[in-house]
Order: structure tokens, then sequence, then C-alpha cells
């Protein structure tokens, strides 16, 4: 129960689960007997996903069963079949496509893909690609558009059953041979399936070299453009530029220049050195008012000896000197004109203190106008103030009154409350104090009291001593 699929990549065999999808088996191997999936078009192919085919139209809307043509449009799809469940595990697995209600018609798919889980019980599963791996890879290599529409066509030319167990249903007409093609059917819009794609063809080995050479110069302008080091990638090198090499390390741009001036105008002339060591890296670049006066230097100064060296003169291939807004943003050629052309011009931005110079200035950037413009402005600008001052004067002292009265009233209130608000914490600081003090007040009166009496009654006793009875003590301590 096998079935062939001549394509026009190759060829593929599928093998066909009879005995557990016999419906989609035979409703398969119906349509490729009466020859409907020639000349179908492979129009999606997700690359290590799937590929899908089996509509005539090749837009992966239309296509109908075998049972279309054996009971009428009522019967264009039939009812899919989930027992037993066949899961999408390995690469090659030929499901039948739903056409969202769980039925199907004559689209079918292929996976390109293991554990596909998420087309399980979605996509009938009915049989797998046993041979033909190879040309499978092929198809998941092709070159797709945003929609995984291949660029050039991949179409099945012809099926070949090679096993069929079910009989032919009563009513189905089976061609003799394989039919011709529509035009519609081969009118894709795309790259012809049998169209060879060669561009090489016909050309000299120099000319096919010239065309790989621009290619790869091509590229890595777009590399550098997308690095940021170019503002385009079609952007070419000035014209009027010399590129001269070979120089002696002691040749200077001064030397250049008195040379090279005698065919025109020099605009500059450079000598590449070393940023570390300053020494000559024997290049430079020259640059000419007219592209005229430069071709002139080239054509003459080739091969001429300066300082003892043959030097080589060619135009320049750099761009290094082109300058442009900003690094890595998309600017067109206009843009870098007219940013040349304003480059020139004197910039309109100054220092505020080169305009009007003050002790305390600050450094602002202002518009660098002329001495004369800049007076005449500011006394149109110190007119127009003083006509305002005029009209609105007496307004502003109005409010500026009225302002004042309700500040000096508010003031006035808040120092009421903060006034109130302190004499109640003095008194309660008094209250919560007073006894205190009290208590110390009246132990301080105790002990002068003590004190004084002690003194009084030393004073006394003192007194009360007679001088016979002393002496009399004495001499009874020494006998």
């Amino acid at each position: 129960m096998a079935v062939l699929l001549e394509t026009t990549v190759g060829d593929l065999v599928i093998d066909l689960y009879t005995e557990e999808r016999p419906r989609a088996c035979l409703n398969f191997l119906k349509l490729c007997k009466v020859k409907y999936y020639n000349y179908c078009l492979i129009y999606n192919v997700q690359r290590d996903f799937i590929i899908q085919t089996g509509d005539p139209m090749g837009t992966g809307r239309g296509g109908e069963s075998i049972f279309c043509q054996l009971y009428g449009d009522q019967a264009r799809f039939f009812e899919a079949e989930k027992v037993p469940r066949i899961k999408h595990k390995k690469k090659g697995t030929v499901s039948m496509v739903n056409n969202g209600s769980d039925q199907h018609g004559s689209q079918f798919l292929i996976t390109t893909g293991e554990n596909l889980d998420y087309l399980d019980g979605v996509h009938t599963v009915f049989g797998e690609v046993t041979e033909g791996m190879d040309v499978l890879k092929t198809i998941n290599e092709t070159f797709v558009d945003k929609d995984f529409i291949p660029y050039q066509d991949i179409r099945i030319n012809h099926t070949v059953i090679l096993d069929d167990p079910f009989d032919d249903p009563p009513g189905l007409c089976v061609p003799d041979r394989s039919p011709e093609p529509t035009k519609e059917q081969l009118d894709s819009g795309r790259i012809g399936a049998d169209e060879e794609i060669d561009d090489m063809k016909g050309r000299t080995a120099d000319e096919i070299e010239e065309v790989q050479a621009e290619k790869e110069a091509k590229t890595r302008a777009i590399l550098l453009e997308m690095v940021g080091d170019l503002p385009d990638a079609d952007i070419k090198p000035p014209e009027n530029v010399l590129f001269v090499c070979k120089l002696n390390p002691v040749t200077t741009g001064e030397d250049l220049e008195i040379i090279f001036s005698r065919f025109g105008p020099i605009k500059s002339c450079e000598v590449i050195r070393d940023w570390k060591t300053g020494e000559s890296l024997c290049y430079a670049f020259i640059e000419f008012e007219k592209e005229e006066d430069c071709e002139k230097a080239y054509f003459k100064m080739d091969n001429v000896l300066i300082d003892d060296r043959r030097i080589h003169v060619d135009f320049s291939q750099s761009v290094a000197k082109i300058k442009w807004k900003g690094k890595g943003g998309r600017y067109t050629k206009e843009d870098f004109k007219d940013y040349e052309k304003d480059r020139d011009k004197p910039s309109k931005f100054a220092l505020k203190e080169k305009v009007k110079p003050k002790q305390d200035a600050k450094y602002d950037l202002v518009l660098d106008e002329d001495v004369e413009e800049s007076h005449t402005s500011q006394s149109h600008l110190a007119k127009k103030q003083k006509k305002k001052k005029h009209h609105h004067s007496e307004d502003e002292d109005d409010d500026k009154r009225t302002k004042k009265s309700k500040d000096s009233e508010r003031k006035h209130e808040e120092r009421c409350r903060e006034r109130t608000k302190s004499e109640k914490k003095d008194r309660h600081r008094s209250r919560s104090r007073s006894p205190e003090r009290d208590s110390s007040y009246s132990r301080q009166k105790d002990k002068y009291r003590e004190d004084s009496r002690v003194r009084d009654w030393d004073k006394k006793a003192d007194r009360s001593r007679s001088p016979k009875k002393s002496k009399d003590k004495e001499r009874s301590k020494y006998r």
C-alpha cells in the first residue's frame, strides 16, 4: 500500500496506514488514480516544520475529496478519523489537512521536523515517507518569501500507485493517461520549475570575476553601514581627491602641495602619519577644487620621482572625510549635501559672554547677531516693555497692594498664634516646676537655720570658758 510522487526535484515514496486510516487512505489513493494531484504546486514550505500541497489552484483554499466526484458537492469534505491516535513524532509523516471544522478534502502535508505535538488531534496522520528523504530535505531548504511560497515552482508532475487494496467505487472515472496541464496551472507568476537560474551563463571568466567582486564590495558596504562606519551603502568616494603612495618618509605635505599646485588650486594636502610616533606612513591625500585638475594630475604624476622615490597616483577610494549628521542614522545623499553646505556657513550660536560681557556671566548659548542688530532689537524691546508697563502699571500696583495686605494679615495671625502657643507652654512649665522649687527652697532654709544654731552654740561655749580653768587642765596633763 504505497504511492510514488514524482516531483520536479525528485521522487517520494509514501507508505499508507490503510488499516488505521481506511477512509483517508481510500480518498488519497483514488485521487492519485484519477490524476487529481498532477501538476499541483507545493505552495507552503516552512523550514523544519511542514510542506503543504494538494490544492490544484495552488492557493491553499481549494481542493475537494474523491467523494465529491461520486456524490456531489455535499460530499466535498469527509469527517476526520481520530481513532486510533497517531502522533507527528518523526520527519516525513503524511497527514490530511484540517479545513477548520474537523473535515478533510484533498490537501495534505508532510512534516520536516520531529515531535510536532501541536499538530496531533488536528490533522489526521495516514502515512509516512519511506524513500526520498534527500528530496524532502531539498524541498525543505528551498528559498521562500514572507508567505512561505517558494520563489521557484516545485510541482508534483505525476503520481503512481504501487499497491491499492481498495476496490474502485462505482461511478469512478479513471483516465487512460495523464492529462496535459493548462496554462492557468503553469502560470504561477514565479520562476518556472524547468527554468535554469544561472546569471553567469554566457559570460567570460573576467566578467564573472568582476560580477563577484562587485557583489563582495556591496556586501562589505552593507556591513559597514550596519556597523555605522558608512552613512550609506551606495555612497561613492569624492572624485576630486587623489591618493598618493610610495612616498619618501622625508616628504611633507607642503612639498606635495607645491608640486601638485601647478595643475590647479588645492583645498587640502595631508600626509598620513602614525598617531603615536608621528612618523610618515608614506601615503597622502590631495584634494583639488575641480575634478578636471584632479584628472590632469592623475595622468601626469603617476610614476614620477619625488625625493628619490617613484610615487604611485590613483583616485581615492576613501570616504573617511565625508561627514554626516549621525553615526548609523538613515540619511540620504541630499541630506549629506545640505549638511556640507550648512557646515561652511558661520554658526548661529555663540557664548553669551561674547555678546554681553559681565563679571558674573554664565556660559549660555544665544543667537550670535551683529552689534547693530542687537542694539536695534534691544531698543525695540525696551520701548515695548515701557509701553506695556505704562498700560499695566495701575493694575499691577493694585494687585501688589492687595497681595501685601493679605500677606501682612496672614503674618500677623501667625505671630499671634505662635505667641499664644508659647505662653501656654511657659505656663505649663512653670506649674510643673513650682513644687520642686518650693521643696528645694525649704530644704535650703532648714540647713541654713541648723548651721546658724551650731555657730551660736559654739560662740556661747567659748565665752563660758575661763583662763584659770584652762590653765589647770593643761597642768594636770603634764603631771
